[in-house]
């Protein structure tokens, strides 16, 4: 079979204005970026924010291999084979990170036959989104600094400034460094880091906003440090936030691309769901809605982390009400999580199927939680067994969960079209979405609830550094935010050697940070990191590029 990079540049793709034209946006509205992909206008959000909503259907995992299970490729497959059933939709998916693409994961555009074009830009620098989102954050840092250079008329201790700068890369060198250095010209020494675009605030707001004055508000709500007296510091005292929304004028806009089928899909935002929330934009989300009658999105990472934070922060904000949820499972992870080493998932092995199949059954617990009906996915590779598939979707009825096997890799859209048909119907059943926990609870009864319910935690052990930093918060009176969880993404505890089921064991937070501008509280568990690093062998040392721009080795 070919490469991923292979099967897209070999490609035919329709231009972006008769992908447009499937949604019945007309070409008045778009903001073209190259033939194949475009911005969509404000004036259309505007107009299109009336009427009823089409179906949204989330697309979630169970807990992954590090090199992960193929949830967007299913999401991709997925819109391509409801469109095959004949019906109109829309796929709405985050934007990848540069950091991954040249990392251990490669891109995040879907693979095999089910993948979103055009693939190099996609992975790249797309639309410049993310390149926009790090310098607005970037920006106010350097005004902070700026401030406390000039004179720090409001009183900034440079020991407690909260925001750090970021970069779209995985760099681990900058996770902790020293600035100022060079004399009195050169700024106030003192310490600071990076952490990863994806990570910060800035782009969990502009996943968050509703339009440009919301995104304005949201930014100057940043909090970026405390004075010698306490008192907290925001981007709008800064007098930032006016200028970090001019550089995100145009990242607010919603990205229009298509699939290898011509499906359209609608790609915005990228927040990695183990250190941030994990969704898409909802401004994406609520306009792939009104545009058709299906809306496929995902969210990061496996349902603890990206469908949790989707449900319990995104559905909450924006009003959204879920119709199905798929949960991609795949025969290697669970054997995986069996206790299967990695290089000996391609043999067959049902005792460990059946210890690591209880990882599954978790997953399929947790979203029943949220009261909306569960089609558990199962992306086939070819070294599955009969014998294996036939056990994982008897496992999965026993739990009130449908059943289908995913094959868009291989087969593109015509490989999913039993999926398809199962998410209709799925989506057609009653669903009863309901938060986890109310937002009248503590910051430490949500993070309890989350803990217990989700992760199976007997309860919760908290740092001192962290008692400390969740008693400053409470002081500013913002108890009505839900809580977004930094968790390791290969486990439901926060040590990601625990697989399948971990049992008796207490999650450790370690700290948290108010995200003002987004609306929630960060809580960072284990060792999870807000800045990766690269790998021994990157995927950056595959990709090349020849005399006529053509790319090689992404994936």
């Amino acid at each position: 079979m070919l490469s991923d990079i292979e099967i897209a540049q070999q490609a035919n793709p329709e231009p972006i204005g008769k992908i447009a034209a499937k949604l019945g946006i007309d070409e008045a509205y778009l903001e073209y970026y190259g033939k194949y992909k475009a911005k969509l206008s404000e004036d259309l959000l505007r107009e299109k924010m009336t009427g009823q909503d089409g179906k949204l259907i989330l697309v979630t995992a169970i807990n992954p291999t590090p090199a992960g299970e193929g949830k967007t490729t299913t999401s991709v497959g997925l819109g391509d084979a409801l469109s095959k059933i004949g019906k109109k939709t829309v796929i709405a998916l985050r934007e990848p990170s540069l950091g991954p693409v040249f990392g251990i994961k490669g891109g995040a555009a879907g693979g095999g036959y089910a993948q979103v074009i055009p693939m190099e830009d996609i992975n790249l620098h797309f639309t410049g989104d993310m390149h926009a989102i790090t310098a607005a954050n970037n920006l106010l840092c350097a005004m902070l600094d700026n401030h406390i250079q000039q004179g720090n008329a409001l009183g900034i201790d440079v020991k407690r400034i909260l925001i750090k700068r970021c970069l779209d890369m995985n760099d681990r060198e900058l996770r902790n460094i020293v600035a100022g250095l060079g004399g009195r010209v050169n700024g106030v020494p003192r310490e600071d880091g990076f952490i990863i675009t994806v990570a910060s605030e800035v782009m969990a707001i502009l996943c968050l906003s509703s339009d440009i004055l919301d995104l304005k508000e949201r930014l100057g709500k940043i909090l970026a440090a405390y004075t010698y007296d306490g008192q907290p510091i925001t981007a709008a005292d800064l007098k930032a936030n006016g200028a970090m929304a001019a550089l995100l004028k145009d990242a607010i806009k919603p990205n229009l691309v298509q699939t290898l089928e011509g499906t359209p899909a609608l790609m915005h935002g990228g927040p990695f769901a183990n250190i941030a929330h994990g969704c898409n934009s909802v401004r994406a989300t609520k306009l792939g809605l009104k545009l058709a009658d299906y809306c496929v999105t995902e969210a990061g990472f496996g349902s603890d982390l990206g469908a949790e934070k989707f449900f319990d922060i995104k559905c909450r904000k924006a009003g959204l009400k879920p119709s199905a949820v798929v949960l991609v499972a795949t025969v290697r992870a669970l054997k995986y999580n069996g206790g299967v080493p990695k290089t000996a998932l391609g043999s067959e092995n049902l005792e460990a199927l059946e210890k690591g199949i209880v990882n599954l059954g978790v997953h399929i617990s947790n979203m029943h939680k949220y009261g909306v009906p569960v089609v558990v996915a199962i992306n086939r590779f070819g070294a599955d067994t009969d014998a294996e598939l036939s056990f994982i979707e008897n496992y999965g009825r026993s739990l009130g969960a449908d059943f289908a096997l995913s094959e868009v890799f291989a087969k593109g859209g015509e490989g999913g079209k039993a999926l398809a048909e199962k998410v209709v119907a799925a989506t057609e059943k009653p669903s009863d979405f309901h938060p986890l926990y109310p937002l009248s609870l503590s910051l430490k009864e949500k993070i309890g609830t989350v803990a217990r319910e989700i992760y199976g935690a007997d309860g919760v052990t908290y740092t001192t550094a962290a008692e400390k930093a969740i008693a400053e918060i409470e002081k500013l009176d913002v108890q009505d935010l839900p809580v977004c969880v930094a968790k390791t993404q290969y486990s439901l505890s926060d040590d990601p050697t625990l697989l399948g089921k971990p049992q008796h064991f207490n999650i450790t937070v370690r700290d948290a940070r108010l995200s003002n501008g987004a609306g929630f509280v960060v809580v960072y568990t284990g060792d999870i990191m807000t800045m990766p690093g690269l790998p021994k062998v990157p995927a950056a040392e595959k990709i090349d590029v020849d005399a006529d721009g053509k790319i090689t080795g992404l994936f």
